[in-house]
């Protein structure tokens, strides 16, 4: 039987408490609204809100355009990101004064490894950060290994093939039997094998180096997206960089922005001159210095390669510039008007109490005036000021002018014919009839 209670408790219940409908867009919530009302709406004029909308779809544009090329902006994480890759571009430096103390591998060696690693890294397409990454492999090894000159080379084919995997696509990595024919079967493919274990251990499998590359993305995505020819003539210059030893010492994000700066200025750029530093001026001085004197040593390979229009030709126009006799200039900054400081003035000059503080004559607080509580024959002398003198005590004080005393004022003070000719030559310069009269 049913309970006839508890089914007219629930249908007196339900007419005291209708069901809700439910939302047609899910779970409905009930807003309180404010005692203080709704926020106040800030009402923007036509135009601004234009250039607003304007200024946000080109944000987005240059997102896209970003995104396709495989850079990824992370704004909400830049500030830790740039935090990391400095604390990893300290951790992975190599040391060049290691690296001269190798028995048998000199640094006229370099440039023939360097130009190999450059015609493979282009010849299977790999990215940019892919050739940075590579010879910073080589240098951490070199600099704590022992390295013969028959394995100099073995060394950086095991490098580019770490970096490869590291870096590009499954694709796109060379195979060891790919490198053993680049090579000339000159190592064996287990050599290959062995050789990637070594360098790994000795590394620490520490593979996440900041390139310079990923640096100079990072530079030319903020504050402002630089144009395509600023960045492929900052990637030659950065590439220049690997060739030499006077590079190594330097962090790869102040190469990226030194080899920017260099770049922006061949190509008629403003410059960033508030954020260059001085140790992006030495780089950039090294590698004006370098292209000046030695632009027609560059090498083949390198050249080549930045002479196509898809790096906008710019080994091309670098090489030409310095042909014809460019030079960096430095820019200078405008010099402004010095504030003049206030000398240094003496208690005769100017009277003070004896509670005025060393800090009461700095030149960021004024002077304390006192009353004299007596007065001295001389105006100007500090025989009045005593230690007991006190600020605002009343006195009768009255001040007397002494018309008796005159002081002469000083040569230089004075005007050029004053000085030169005095009272009686300037006088009989004018004609004075008294003048006249007496002769």
């Amino acid at each position: 039987m049913k309970d006839i209670s508890t089914t007219s408790y629930r249908s007196s219940r339900n007419a005291a408490y209708p069901k809700k409908r439910p939302s047609p867009s899910g779970i409905s919530k009930h807003h309180k609204t404010s005692p203080l009302g709704p926020p106040p709406v800030t009402r923007r004029t036509p135009y601004s809100a234009k250039a607003a909308l304007l200024q946000q779809r080109q944000r987005q544009a240059q997102i896209t355009a970003l995104r396709r090329q495989g850079i990824f902006l992370e704004e909400e994480y830049r500030e830790d990101i740039r935090f990391y890759m400095h604390e990893m571009e300290r951790y992975t430096m190599s040391s060049s004064q290691s690296m001269d103390q190798q028995p048998e591998i000199r640094w006229h060696m370099r440039p023939c490894l360097v130009d190999f690693l450059v015609e493979i890294h282009f010849t299977f397409r790999l990215r940019p950060e892919t050739l940075y990454l590579t010879l910073n492999i080589v240098d951490r090894y070199v600099s704590r290994r022992i390295v013969y000159i028959k394995h100099y080379q073995l060394v950086g084919c095991a490098a580019l093939w770490i970096a490869a995997k590291f870096e590009d696509a499954k694709e796109r990595v060379p195979t060891v039997q790919e490198l053993a024919q680049i090579c000339r079967d000159t190592y064996d493919e287990s050599a290959f094998i062995q050789m990637e274990g070594h360098v790994l251990q000795t590394i620490q499998w520490t593979l996440g180096h900041p390139t310079a590359e990923a640096w100079l993305r990072l530079m030319c995505c903020e504050p402002s997206v630089e144009e395509e020819r600023v960045q492929h003539v900052a990637r030659f210059l950065m590439e220049i960089t690997l060739f030499h030893r006077e590079f190594i010492k330097y962090p790869p994000s102040s190469i990226a922005f030194g080899a920017l700066t260099l770049a922006l200025f061949l190509c008629g750029k403003p410059r960033r001159i508030f954020e260059e530093t001085e140790e992006c001026l030495e780089i950039v001085d090294c590698l004006d210095n370098l292209l000046a004197k030695h632009v027609n040593e560059l090498s083949e390979t390198l050249v080549k390669k930045y002479s196509y229009a898809f790096y906008s030709k710019a080994a091309t126009f670098v090489v030409q510039y310095y042909l014809q006799g460019g030079r960096f200039v430095r820019q200078s900054f405008i010099t402004l008007p010095m504030t003049p400081t206030r000398p240094s003035i003496s208690g005769a000059s100017t009277p003070m109490s004896a509670t005025t503080s060393v800090s009461d004559l700095s030149d960021d607080f004024p002077l304390t005036p006192t009353s004299p509580s007596s007065f001295s024959p001389e105006p100007f002398s500090s025989s009045f000021l005593s230690e007991d003198d006190k600020e605002n005590l009343p006195t009768t004080f009255e001040p007397v002018i002494n018309k008796q005393r005159t002081e002469v004022p000083p040569d230089h003070f004075l005007p050029h014919d004053f000085v030169a000719f005095g009272r009686p030559a300037l006088h009989h310069l004018n004609g004075s009839p008294r003048m006249t009269a007496v002769s």
